[in-house]
């Protein structure tokens, strides 16, 4: 038995038990890899293992324990399933993830992910400057120290995250301690979406493994497919190297960063920007949609010249209208970070491979309505952004890649001779700013040069590397369970 991670998942496999290869891995894969778990209350804790043999042991008999507490993304389908048919709730999610330093604390060094960027970690100095990240010392204390594992725990009630951690922490021992938690809440706009702390609508342009939602994503268009959601398997899984049968058995490398958004600064640069382009009246709004690349509703800016609405938001576009940027600018945020096969360095399907799954969540609670029309100097400078998380199945070659060599980059994408050069994505670009080329007019023949930069308002916090593993790993690490005595969760 084995999978074909080319090709992409399809869904008349999950309800019944026909046992197909694509059942058994199912059954054996964490949830939220493949197919997003509702996060709407979320917790992650941050956990280290004691540094002794004693402590190995209790360590892999509390994983045992909380692998018991986990669904099988196979069992997480056939909730969504049972939901879309008549309404009824699912069960709590939980993910695990480990380290490459909680795999030597467990003694598998040397069945630990071999993923370079994986084994330095984010802590490392090479990751730091390969990122532009922050110094560990300015870093939330956290992520200063060694992290050896993480554990998620997300639903849509605040109730039943809050008893399925109980549950957790009844299995914790004393020797696995808590080293910080994060808890994201969810944000959503008039229409339902998901948003960000900035306000814009959030988590569209996802890479799609299942069939039926690329036929979803699709339906409501003219049949024309200009953008493609579908991605191999390839792309997020790859073969557990720790578990009984690397075959079937995967698990998928985890990126989570916390970034702290100052909405003060940034509603500030948007109307620094609307006035530098002398933009008046309803038109103002297309600057913040220039810094971001879709207006706050989520409508694509290269498609209209004013918010849609439209629910759910249009994703079926690319750049072949827009060559110079007269549209959405070369440095608009989500076309920095997915060309959409106009980035001008590789072929379309090349650049595709660099997009990751995620799966991030806003953290911090506000007086405020992110699309209210409360002046900037009152909106929150900080204690506000979000957790992003995304899967991978090569860091450098998606997460780092998109960070480094597009966000990071002031000359991506290429442009047409005689064009400025982008500069840094002005939402979660890190490093110096030059100073930005932006059209005053949609769809027009000129830009005003040398307009001051968007600050960043976007501050990297900390962040690690994990392995999501297998459940069968997780299953096989010890026979019994852990006392829980630990406290503080």
């Amino acid at each position: 038995m084995s999978i074909d991670r080319n090709a992409l998942l399809t869904w008349a496999d999950v309800p019944a038990d026909v046992g197909t290869d694509a059942d058994a891995m199912l059954d054996r894969l964490q949830p939220n890899i493949v197919k997003p778990h509702v996060r709407d209350f979320l917790s992650v804790l941050l956990l280290g293992f004691t540094d002794s043999p004693e402590g190995a042991v209790d360590a892999r008999a509390f994983l045992t324990a909380v692998a018991s507490l986990m669904k099988s993304a196979r069992e997480h389908l056939r909730e969504v399933a049972a939901f879309k048919a008549g309404g009824a709730p699912g069960t709590p999610y939980v993910g695990v993830g480990l380290t490459k330093a909680g795999y030597d604390k467990l003694g598998l060094s040397a069945q630990a992910p071999t993923d370079p960027s994986f084994r330095l970690g984010m802590r490392d100095e090479q990751t730091r400057q390969k990122l532009s990240d922050p110094g560990l010392s300015l870093r939330e204390e956290p992520y200063r120290e060694e992290i050896h594992a993480v554990v998620l725990v997300g639903d849509a009630s605040a109730v039943t995250v809050a008893a399925r951690l109980a549950q957790v922490q009844a299995v914790r021992p004393a020797s696995v301690h808590l080293i910080g938690k994060e808890t994201g809440l969810g944000l959503r706009n008039a229409n339902g979406d998901g948003i960000e702390h900035f306000g814009y609508v959030d988590g569209r342009s996802q890479p799609l493994f299942w069939s039926q939602d690329v036929d979803d994503e699709r339906r409501g268009t003219d049949g024309t497919s200009v953008w493609n959601p579908a991605t191999p398997l390839d792309r997020v899984l790859v073969p557990d190297p720790a578990a009984p049968d690397p075959e079937l058995d995967f698990g998928s490398y985890f990126v989570l960063r916390k970034l702290e958004q100052n909405v003060q600064m940034f509603k500030q640069a948007e109307e620094a920007l609307a006035d530098q382009l002398k933009l008046v009246g309803e038109d103002r709004e297309r600057a913040g949609a220039m810094i971001v690349g879709r207006f706050e509703d989520g409508t694509p800016l290269t498609t209209q010249s004013a918010a849609g609405p439209h629910s759910p938001v249009m994703n079926n576009f690319d750049y072949a209208n827009d060559e110079h940027g007269m549209k959405c600018p070369f440095q608009g945020h989500i076309r920095k970070t997915n060309p959409r096969g106009s980035g001008g360095f590789e072929e379309a399907e090349d650049e595709r491979r660099h997009l990751m799954a995620r799966r991030g969540q806003t953290y911090g609670e506000r007086k405020d309505d992110p699309n209210d029309d409360t002046l900037p100097q009152y909106r929150p400078t900080g204690g506000v952004g979000l957790l992003f998380m995304a899967f991978n199945s090569e860091l450098g070659n998606q997460f780092e890649f998109t960070q480094r060599t597009w966000a990071n980059n002031a000359g991506f994408p290429r442009v047409p001779a005689g064009d400025p050069q982008p500069g840094l994505d002005p939402v979660i670009g890190q490093g110096a700013r030059p100073t930005a080329a932006w059209p005053s007019v949609w769809g027009g023949t000129t830009k005003q040069l040398g307009i001051p930069v968007v600050p960043q308002a976007v501050t990297m916090k900390g962040g690690e590397y994990f392995f999501m593993p297998s459940l069968p790993f997780l299953r096989s690490l010890s026979p019994g369970t852990a006392t829980g005595t630990a406290t503080g969760i």
